[in-house]
């Protein structure tokens, strides 16, 4: 691969634009791991039912996809992304989890399957960014006080999704009149937790993807309530990543959670 610009660093990765076999592409190179592979499988299995990169080539240093030409978003362009991303979490998974290593951003995230989502969500998502968190105890208390309602409060039983898994708004491209999803922490779970994920840090147009969202498969009653439950991993997430910073946005959902 020829490079043709240097797109800077993300979590320890070089970030590069190329030209490979004549094709624009896009590269992560950096540290030995098993994020790589990873991401390379859930985009696949997200490409099944959703613009994605194409994986062009991966191994445990790199990882190069074909190149996304971006433009700016629009409502046109926000609907349909609502309404692809709705027939992409219908699309299912064969339960919550995954064959493939879990990551979002550089940590490890279990993928081990379960068969309950109150249960993976506690086991798998919550409670080990929790212990990695470094919160005062009282915190601590207060995140398991909620942990301990998950099963009350998870809203209904539904199938597992086939979801992003980490879909703030970083992770949209906006191409081709719609969207192409990169970065996956992809595996089978709730889809409140990618609706819930859009919310947090300011996705364009929400209003439209969400309206469009519901008119191609309306979330149970009751969602936008379980908004800060869903927001409790990536919220856990980022305070093992960049520290207190993220304390007090975490305790608030905390709070509603417990208000439930």
């Amino acid at each position: 691969m020829k490079v043709t610009a240097e797109l800077g660093s993300s979590h320890g990765w070089r970030l590069v634009r190329g030209v490979l076999d004549g094709r624009q592409v896009f590269a992560k190179t950096g540290v030995v791991s098993e994020v790589f592979t990873s991401e390379a499988a859930g985009l696949r299995w997200l490409g099944e039912a959703i613009a994605v990169p194409e994986v062009i080539e991966v191994g445990p240093d790199r990882l190069v996809l074909s190149w996304v030409e971006q433009e700016r978003p629009s409502p046109a362009a926000a609907e349909r992304f609502g309404r692809e991303l709705a027939r992409l979490h219908r699309s299912g998974a064969a339960g919550f989890g995954a064959p493939w290593p879990g990551f979002i951003a550089e940590l490890p995230m279990d993928n081990a399957p379960c068969d309950d989502w109150p249960a993976f969500y506690a086991e798998r998502r919550v409670l080990p960014f929790l212990r990695q968190a470094r919160l005062p105890a009282s915190d601590v208390a207060a995140v398991e006080r909620a942990v301990e309602r998950f099963a009350e409060i998870a809203g209904p039983v539904e199938p597992p999704a086939r979801i992003h898994g980490d879909l703030w708004s970083g992770n949209v491209l906006w191409s081709g009149g719609s969207a192409a999803l990169i970065d996956p922490a992809a595996h089978g779970g709730h889809r409140e937790t990618d609706l819930a994920m859009m919310a947090l840090f300011g996705l364009p147009y929400l209003d439209r993807v969400l309206g469009a969202y519901r008119e191609e498969w309306a979330p149970a009653e009751g969602w936008r309530e379980r908004v800060p439950l869903y927001q409790l991993h990536p919220l856990l997430v980022h305070v093992v990543l960049f520290g207190g910073s993220y304390r007090d946005s975490l305790m608030e959902a905390v709070r509603l959670v417990l208000a439930l």
